[in-house]
């Protein structure tokens, strides 16, 4: 059996990121007694919005 050199313990940081972003949006569902509106979606994500003049 050939051995590898991989370590095991290295983690795909995106996807972590994502998987946080996902149970984020998911615990804000879960607490609204109503569907979120865009812009609380984009407050969940942490997406700031720029201000038109």
């Amino acid at each position: 059996m050939r051995q590898s050199n991989l370590d095991m313990r290295v983690h795909d940081r995106v996807a972590l990121d994502e998987i946080e972003l996902y149970s984020e949006m998911l615990s804000a569902v879960a607490t609204a007694d109503r569907p979120l509106t865009t812009d609380e979606i984009d407050l969940v994500l942490g997406i700031g919005h720029a201000t038109r003049s």
